[in-house]
């Protein structure tokens, strides 16, 4: 497999891998509240530079598209998006849902992937089993769903046992314990014939609720 890079800065983190070779070759993480702006691309370049490579030794970039914060996602999909531009190489977005159904092993639809939000909240993706995807955010205490969820259905992921008793369906505790080495299994899936990509755009499974930045966001490259 050619190398491949894949970060994200979608919460308080900037997270980094490199695969070559069909394996994880390289990793970074960084916890912060602020300043992914700031760090991401010093981030990426000693991770390259740990690897010995440049930026046109990499074949293919991947980047976190959420859903999570909604700066911190901007962030890393206008650096991909620009990284890609810049050399002509390919990105591909890679959203927290799947990480989380792939971290371990797969669950078939219909499948309920719930990841922790803000105030109690939770970020949701519904995959009914009939080919098609529903992203949503839901209170955790008192949880409304946009529809039924359908027979058999697995619950997966942030509260997954308490929601299931609230919800119906089958609970499953899961979290993303390792976010960079499971952003590199998800992006080699993906690289290595998965489901076709097409360029990066932030996912958000709600409204964008943050206070007016003091400065300009970063631009998303058309």
């Amino acid at each position: 497999m050619p190398a491949l890079l894949a970060f994200d800065s979608s919460a308080a983190h900037c997270a980094a891998v490199l695969v070559r070779d069909d394996a994880i070759a390289e990793t970074r993480f960084q916890a912060m509240e602020r300043g992914q702006a700031e760090a991401l691309m010093p981030i990426l370049t000693d991770l390259l530079r740990g690897a010995g490579l440049g930026w046109n030794g990499i074949d293919a970039f991947g980047v976190g598209i959420g859903p999570g914060n909604f700066t911190g996602t901007r962030i890393a999909v206008a650096a991909a998006r620009g990284l890609a531009l810049a050399t002509g190489r390919p990105a591909l977005g890679i959203s927290m849902f799947d990480i989380l159904r792939h971290a371990e092993e797969e669950v078939p639809d219909p499948v309920l992937t719930c990841l922790p939000a803000p105030r109690g909240q939770v970020y949701a993706e519904l995959r009914p089993g009939d080919g098609s995807t529903q992203t949503f955010t839901f209170d955790g205490d008192e949880p409304i769903l946009p529809r039924d969820l359908p027979d058999g259905t697995v619950i997966l992921g942030h509260r997954a046992e308490d929601l299931a008793l609230r919800l119906g369906g089958t609970g499953r505790p899961r979290h993303i314990a390792d976010l960079p080495r499971s952003l590199g299994r998800e992006a080699m899936r993906r690289f290595g014939g998965g489901p076709p990509f097409s360029r990066p755009a932030p996912l958000y499974a709600r409204a964008a609720d943050a206070a007016p930045p003091r400065e300009m966001p970063p631009p998303i490259v058309p």
